[in-house]
């Protein structure tokens, strides 16, 4: 493939994968229901389940600005990948495979978010910019 082809390609990725996982954070906000995430995680037993869901949806936005832009690609693609197969383990994974049509509420989607993001991080080791 042509070196000029496989950025701009790897550069799309980035940036649609960069915007799933902001709309994701700043949904939470804009509905209200960054404390319900926190009641939840304190329910699954992490410590200071209400800070946490703050701090997850504060990376979920910052992280993903800054992985558009093309900074720190590589690790910030990393803790997504942490950060979706926590999910997949706390809410996908005995909801089966399918999000619609099939079943509701599984992993197929994430799944899919954790390969983009692995593709992204391989792409990026090493680099910081």
């Amino acid at each position: 493939m042509n070196p000029q082809r496989l950025k701009y390609a790897l550069t799309f990725l980035r940036i649609v994968v960069a915007l799933l996982m902001f709309v994701h954070g700043v949904a939470r906000i804009y509905l209200g229901v960054v404390d319900d995430f926190g009641e939840f995680l304190t329910l699954k037993e992490f410590p200071l389940g209400f800070y946490l869901a703050w701090a997850i949806t504060i990376f979920e936005i910052v992280g993903s600005i800054l992985l558009a832009i093309g900074f720190y690609v590589a690790s910030i693609a990393i803790v997504f990948v942490v950060h979706l197969l926590c999910g997949i383990f706390l809410v996908h994974l005995k909801e089966g495979w399918f999000v619609v049509g099939a079943g509701r509420n599984g992993m197929e989607f994430s799944v899919l978010l954790i390969a983009c993001l692995i593709v992204l991080a391989v792409s990026h080791f090493g680099k910081n910019r």
